[in-house]
């Protein structure tokens, strides 16, 4: 996503110049090119496929709506398994028009990972709870923090059921590095991403992630905490914004290549 406006072709061709092995990848765009041509594609180019984003979206009341819900899920799971990638991060959805039910919404999230981290591990699969900062919590992701993450994967296996550590979602919570332990601990750090906060945010927020070093997120401070606590996976970079994704697309794939050796080990 941070080079959304790459072509899949494109991006692998761009990894490939610039000596990046790993990727993470959104299902519309794998979609869009076909999941059989994204797995043959990655692998000619020599590419591990870190993660795949997004599932999620588990707290409609409708039944309908839920069983179409967990339906796409499984459908994401496959993807996954296909793709390669052992992790499919989970957006897991705002509250229902007219709600004002954290717990109720929070609960049926917990019903749909009971129903789905079976699933996936007959697939090779863990599901990663993503929590989102807390401006998100309405319409979004009702899973804010890193606790309330662990509150609900903490009721499967681990092999089954972990969490994304995102720094643009956590980095304002001070409870966040004793959270990060914990699910060192549990060995539920299921992937590792990096954004900056930069201000002021755009009209709707969802676009306002910075590129690394241009806000304020001290990025080896997190880097420390998630390697202290046990991770050794890939560290991923997503970005969402606007203005990297009306330049050039190669020119940003490199800038934040050399953005993430300068902030990171």
């Amino acid at each position: 996503m941070t080079v959304k406006q790459l072509s899949l072709p494109e991006l692998a061709a761009g990894c490939a110049r610039l000596g990046i092995r790993n990727v993470g990848l959104w299902r519309e765009p794998v979609q869009e090119h076909g999941l059989e041509a994204t797995a043959k594609l990655v692998r000619d180019a020599g590419l591990t496929v870190t993660t795949l984003c997004r599932g999620g979206f588990f707290t409609a009341v409708d039944p309908r709506e839920r069983a179409e819900a967990l339906s796409d899920n499984r459908r994401a799971i496959d993807e996954a398994a296909a793709l390669g990638t052992d992790t499919l991060v989970l957006v897991s959805g705002g509250l229902p028009a007219g709600s004002k039910d954290l717990h109720g919404a929070r609960e049926r999230i917990a019903d749909a990972l009971a129903e789905l981290g079976p699933y996936a591990e007959r697939h090779g699969v863990r599901l990663a709870i993503e929590p989102l900062h807390p401006m998100y919590a309405s319409d979004r992701c009702v899973v804010s923090t890193l606790a309330q993450a662990l509150d609900l994967a903490e009721r499967f296996p681990a092999q089954q059921v972990g969490v994304t550590v995102d720094t643009y979602h956590i980095w304002w919570d001070d409870t966040a590095p004793a959270q990060i332990a914990r699910a060192g601990a549990g060995g539920r750090i299921h992937t590792f991403q990096l954004a900056d906060w930069t201000t002021p945010l755009p009209e709707g927020v969802l676009t306002g992630r910075g590129q690394i070093g241009d806000g304020s997120i001290d990025m080896r401070e997190w880097q420390d905490h998630v390697e202290a606590a046990g991770y050794t996976g890939a560290i991923e970079v997503e970005l969402f914004n606007d203005a990297l994704w009306a330049r050039d697309g190669q020119e940003v794939l490199a800038e934040t290549a050399r953005r993430f050796t300068e902030h990171t080990r």
